[in-house]
Protein backbone atom coordinates (compact mmCIF):
# COMPACT_ATOMS: atom_id res chain seq x y z
CA UNK A 1 0.00 0.00 0.00
CA UNK A 2 2.87 2.60 0.98
CA UNK A 3 4.68 2.38 -2.44
CA UNK A 4 1.31 2.47 -4.29
CA UNK A 5 0.68 5.26 -2.54
CA UNK A 6 3.94 6.94 -3.14
CA UNK A 7 3.43 6.40 -6.82
CA UNK A 8 -0.02 8.24 -6.93
CA UNK A 9 1.72 11.41 -5.14
CA UNK A 10 4.24 11.50 -7.62
CA UNK A 11 2.39 11.28 -10.31
CA UNK A 12 0.78 14.78 -9.55
CA UNK A 13 1.23 17.60 -12.33
CA UNK A 14 0.90 20.90 -12.01
CA UNK A 15 -1.18 21.60 -14.87
CA UNK A 16 -3.92 18.46 -13.42
CA UNK A 17 -4.57 20.28 -9.76
CA UNK A 18 -6.64 17.09 -8.90
CA UNK A 19 -4.47 14.81 -10.24
CA UNK A 20 -2.18 12.50 -7.80
CA UNK A 21 -3.05 11.01 -4.78
CA UNK A 22 -6.84 11.21 -3.61
CA UNK A 23 -8.68 8.94 -1.18
CA UNK A 24 -10.72 7.29 -3.93
CA UNK A 25 -7.61 6.47 -6.41
CA UNK A 26 -5.66 5.18 -3.93
CA UNK A 27 -8.60 2.61 -2.52
CA UNK A 28 -9.41 1.85 -5.81
CA UNK A 29 -5.85 0.49 -6.04
CA UNK A 30 -5.79 -1.11 -3.04
CA UNK A 31 -9.71 -3.34 -3.55
CA UNK A 32 -7.94 -4.18 -7.08
CA UNK A 33 -4.62 -5.91 -5.41
CA UNK A 34 -6.97 -7.19 -2.83
CA UNK A 35 -4.50 -5.91 -0.48
CA UNK A 36 -6.66 -4.74 1.99
CA UNK A 37 -10.47 -4.00 2.80
CA UNK A 38 -11.85 0.15 2.16
CA UNK A 39 -11.99 0.41 5.52
CA UNK A 40 -8.46 -0.27 6.45
CA UNK A 41 -7.14 1.63 2.86
CA UNK A 42 -8.90 4.40 4.40
CA UNK A 43 -7.71 4.20 8.21
CA UNK A 44 -4.11 3.82 6.61
CA UNK A 45 -4.38 7.25 4.71
CA UNK A 46 -5.89 8.72 7.79
CA UNK A 47 -2.86 7.70 10.28
CA UNK A 48 -0.54 8.61 7.75
CA UNK A 49 -2.63 12.14 7.80
CA UNK A 50 -2.38 12.14 11.30
CA UNK A 51 1.50 11.10 12.06
CA UNK A 52 2.47 14.00 9.48
CA UNK A 53 3.76 11.63 6.27
CA UNK A 54 0.67 13.44 4.66
CA UNK A 55 -0.69 16.40 4.30
CA UNK A 56 -3.75 18.19 2.52
CA UNK A 57 -2.65 20.21 -0.93
CA UNK A 58 -3.39 23.47 -0.88
CA UNK A 59 -5.54 25.50 -2.80
CA UNK A 60 -7.55 22.31 -4.88
CA UNK A 61 -10.50 24.13 -6.64
CA UNK A 62 -12.68 21.66 -5.55
CA UNK A 63 -13.35 21.23 -2.50
CA UNK A 64 -15.12 17.81 -3.05
CA UNK A 65 -11.66 16.59 -3.58
CA UNK A 66 -9.32 15.86 -1.05
CA UNK A 67 -6.04 15.66 -2.64
CA UNK A 68 -3.04 14.74 -0.82
CA UNK A 69 0.46 15.08 -0.98
CA UNK A 70 3.35 13.60 0.93
CA UNK A 71 5.55 15.22 3.91
CA UNK A 72 9.03 15.80 3.56
CA UNK A 73 9.65 13.05 6.23
CA UNK A 74 8.14 10.83 3.90
CA UNK A 75 10.27 12.12 1.08
CA UNK A 76 13.42 11.47 3.10
CA UNK A 77 12.15 7.93 3.81
CA UNK A 78 11.11 6.59 0.63
CA UNK A 79 14.30 8.22 -1.27
CA UNK A 80 16.83 6.59 1.42
CA UNK A 81 15.17 3.22 0.72
CA UNK A 82 15.04 3.86 -3.00
CA UNK A 83 19.06 4.80 -3.05
CA UNK A 84 19.68 2.08 -0.59
CA UNK A 85 18.86 -0.18 -2.58
CA UNK A 86 20.81 0.98 -5.68
CA UNK A 87 23.82 0.68 -3.17
CA UNK A 88 22.84 -2.85 -2.97
CA UNK A 89 22.52 -3.60 -5.97
CA UNK A 90 25.80 -1.68 -7.10
CA UNK A 91 27.61 -4.07 -4.69
CA UNK A 92 26.17 -6.94 -6.60
CA UNK A 93 28.09 -6.15 -10.11
CA UNK A 94 29.83 -2.24 -9.43
CA UNK A 95 27.43 -0.41 -10.96
CA UNK A 96 26.88 3.10 -10.20
CA UNK A 97 22.99 2.97 -9.89
CA UNK A 98 23.58 4.60 -6.42
CA UNK A 99 25.74 8.06 -7.25
CA UNK A 100 23.61 8.53 -10.79
CA UNK A 101 20.63 8.50 -8.59
CA UNK A 102 21.61 11.26 -6.16
CA UNK A 103 23.76 13.13 -8.80
CA UNK A 104 19.74 13.46 -10.94
CA UNK A 105 16.53 13.52 -9.00
CA UNK A 106 14.85 12.65 -11.94
CA UNK A 107 15.72 9.21 -12.11
CA UNK A 108 13.57 8.73 -8.71
CA UNK A 109 10.64 10.44 -9.21
CA UNK A 110 10.31 8.09 -12.77
CA UNK A 111 11.62 4.99 -11.17
CA UNK A 112 9.26 4.43 -8.03
CA UNK A 113 6.07 4.52 -9.64
CA UNK A 114 7.94 2.33 -12.02
CA UNK A 115 8.52 -0.30 -9.43
CA UNK A 116 5.73 0.00 -7.57
CA UNK A 117 3.88 -0.55 -10.47
CA UNK A 118 6.40 -4.14 -10.79
CA UNK A 119 6.19 -5.15 -7.35
CA UNK A 120 2.18 -4.81 -6.38
CA UNK A 121 1.58 -7.05 -9.64
CA UNK A 122 4.05 -9.88 -8.74
CA UNK A 123 2.50 -12.33 -6.73
CA UNK A 124 6.05 -13.65 -5.62
CA UNK A 125 6.73 -9.98 -3.61
CA UNK A 126 3.26 -8.98 -2.52
CA UNK A 127 2.28 -12.65 -1.49
CA UNK A 128 5.71 -14.07 0.52
CA UNK A 129 5.56 -17.80 1.52
CA UNK A 130 4.13 -17.89 4.64
CA UNK A 131 7.08 -19.03 6.10
CA UNK A 132 8.43 -15.43 6.05
CA UNK A 133 5.00 -13.89 5.53
CA UNK A 134 3.96 -14.43 9.55
CA UNK A 135 6.82 -12.06 10.55
CA UNK A 136 6.24 -9.91 7.60
CA UNK A 137 2.29 -9.21 8.52
CA UNK A 138 3.20 -8.57 12.05
CA UNK A 139 3.68 -4.88 13.50
CA UNK A 140 7.62 -4.18 13.07
CA UNK A 141 7.92 -8.11 11.72
CA UNK A 142 9.91 -7.04 8.96
CA UNK A 143 12.77 -5.76 10.95
CA UNK A 144 12.83 -8.59 13.06
CA UNK A 145 13.14 -10.74 9.72
CA UNK A 146 16.23 -8.41 8.44
CA UNK A 147 17.26 -8.20 11.98
CA UNK A 148 17.89 -12.57 11.44
CA UNK A 149 19.05 -12.04 7.85
CA UNK A 150 21.91 -9.36 8.79
CA UNK A 151 23.34 -11.62 11.49
CA UNK A 152 24.59 -14.22 9.01
CA UNK A 153 28.28 -13.93 8.46
CA UNK A 154 28.98 -17.97 7.00
CA UNK A 155 26.62 -18.37 4.49
CA UNK A 156 26.70 -21.92 2.27
CA UNK A 157 23.53 -22.27 -0.15
CA UNK A 158 23.27 -25.60 0.24
CA UNK A 159 23.55 -26.32 4.29
CA UNK A 160 20.56 -27.38 5.65
CA UNK A 161 20.79 -24.97 8.72
CA UNK A 162 22.89 -21.56 8.89
CA UNK A 163 23.42 -20.34 12.44
CA UNK A 164 23.50 -16.88 12.89
CA UNK A 165 25.07 -16.62 16.62
CA UNK A 166 23.44 -16.58 20.09
CA UNK A 167 20.39 -14.35 20.17
CA UNK A 168 17.46 -14.09 22.96
CA UNK A 169 13.79 -12.76 22.63
CA UNK A 170 14.76 -10.39 25.06
CA UNK A 171 17.94 -8.55 23.16
CA UNK A 172 14.98 -8.32 20.04
CA UNK A 173 12.24 -7.17 22.51
CA UNK A 174 15.05 -4.06 23.64
CA UNK A 175 15.92 -3.48 20.14
CA UNK A 176 12.40 -2.77 18.47
CA UNK A 177 10.46 -2.19 21.83
CA UNK A 178 8.11 -5.47 20.61
CA UNK A 179 6.40 -7.28 23.73
CA UNK A 180 7.93 -10.37 24.44
CA UNK A 181 4.15 -11.62 23.98
CA UNK A 182 4.19 -10.86 20.07
CA UNK A 183 7.73 -12.03 19.54
CA UNK A 184 6.75 -15.62 20.64
CA UNK A 185 3.96 -15.54 18.39
CA UNK A 186 5.98 -14.20 15.50
CA UNK A 187 8.66 -17.33 16.19
CA UNK A 188 6.40 -20.19 17.33
CA UNK A 189 5.16 -20.67 13.96
CA UNK A 190 8.47 -20.74 12.43
CA UNK A 191 9.89 -22.65 15.34
CA UNK A 192 6.76 -25.64 15.01
CA UNK A 193 7.77 -25.75 11.37
CA UNK A 194 10.96 -26.47 11.82
CA UNK A 195 12.21 -23.34 10.14
CA UNK A 196 14.00 -21.63 12.93
CA UNK A 197 15.18 -22.97 16.22
CA UNK A 198 18.02 -22.40 19.25
CA UNK A 199 20.31 -25.24 19.69
CA UNK A 200 19.30 -24.82 23.91
CA UNK A 201 16.37 -25.48 25.40
CA UNK A 202 13.96 -22.50 26.10
CA UNK A 203 15.12 -20.37 23.16
CA UNK A 204 19.01 -19.98 24.45
CA UNK A 205 22.62 -20.74 22.74
CA UNK A 206 22.69 -20.17 18.81
CA UNK A 207 20.01 -19.36 16.93
CA UNK A 208 19.80 -21.60 13.21
CA UNK A 209 17.95 -20.41 10.01
CA UNK A 210 16.72 -23.33 7.83
CA UNK A 211 17.43 -23.33 4.31
CA UNK A 212 14.07 -23.46 3.30
CA UNK A 213 13.65 -20.14 5.51
CA UNK A 214 16.36 -18.88 4.18
CA UNK A 215 15.72 -19.66 0.15
CA UNK A 216 12.51 -18.12 0.79
CA UNK A 217 13.30 -14.81 1.79
CA UNK A 218 16.04 -14.66 -0.83
CA UNK A 219 13.60 -15.29 -3.80
CA UNK A 220 11.42 -12.57 -2.26
CA UNK A 221 13.96 -10.24 -1.62
CA UNK A 222 15.28 -11.25 -5.32
CA UNK A 223 12.07 -10.35 -6.84
CA UNK A 224 12.18 -6.72 -5.54
CA UNK A 225 15.76 -6.22 -6.33
CA UNK A 226 14.56 -7.44 -10.36
CA UNK A 227 12.26 -4.82 -10.16
CA UNK A 228 14.29 -1.81 -9.04
CA UNK A 229 16.59 -2.83 -10.98
CA UNK A 230 14.07 -2.61 -14.51
CA UNK A 231 12.95 0.08 -12.87
CA UNK A 232 16.32 2.48 -12.63
CA UNK A 233 17.09 1.29 -15.97
CA UNK A 234 14.19 2.58 -17.42
CA UNK A 235 14.37 5.96 -15.53
CA UNK A 236 17.77 6.39 -17.09
CA UNK A 237 16.60 5.11 -20.67
CA UNK A 238 13.72 7.97 -20.09
CA UNK A 239 16.38 10.73 -19.37
CA UNK A 240 18.73 9.72 -21.97
CA UNK A 241 16.12 9.98 -24.62
CA UNK A 242 15.07 13.45 -23.73
CA UNK A 243 18.69 15.10 -22.99
CA UNK A 244 21.35 12.51 -23.03
CA UNK A 245 24.26 15.12 -22.68
CA UNK A 246 22.35 15.72 -19.05
CA UNK A 247 22.57 12.20 -18.32
CA UNK A 248 25.63 11.76 -19.08
CA UNK A 249 26.63 14.99 -16.57
CA UNK A 250 24.76 13.17 -13.93
CA UNK A 251 26.89 10.44 -14.30
CA UNK A 252 29.72 12.25 -13.77
CA UNK A 253 28.47 14.60 -10.80
CA UNK A 254 27.40 11.92 -9.10
CA UNK A 255 30.85 10.25 -8.14
CA UNK A 256 31.60 13.91 -6.22
CA UNK A 257 27.78 13.60 -5.12
CA UNK A 258 24.58 15.39 -6.21
CA UNK A 259 21.72 17.50 -4.72
CA UNK A 260 19.97 16.47 -1.68
CA UNK A 261 17.02 13.62 -1.21
CA UNK A 262 14.30 16.55 -1.01
CA UNK A 263 14.87 18.29 -4.09
CA UNK A 264 13.08 15.73 -6.35
CA UNK A 265 13.02 17.67 -9.72
CA UNK A 266 10.08 17.72 -12.44
CA UNK A 267 7.81 15.00 -12.72
CA UNK A 268 8.22 12.90 -16.17
CA UNK A 269 5.52 12.93 -17.99
CA UNK A 270 5.66 8.97 -18.46
CA UNK A 271 6.08 8.12 -15.03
Amino acid sequence: MTQSLYALSLQRTEDDPLSGLTATRFVEIVMKLGAASRNTATGFLAELVAYKFLRDVPDVPDRRVRVLETTEASNTAMMSWFTGHMACLDRLDGGNREATTAADPRIFRIAQPFAAAKLVEDPIWRDPPDSIGHFLWSDLGGMVLHDLIARIETFEPEAERTNIGPLTLAELSDIYMISATNLKRMFKKAELENLLAWDQPRRRGDLWLSKAFLSDYFTWQSAKFAALDEAYNHAVEEIAETNPAAMAQAVVVGAAGGPSAGNFGSVSSRS
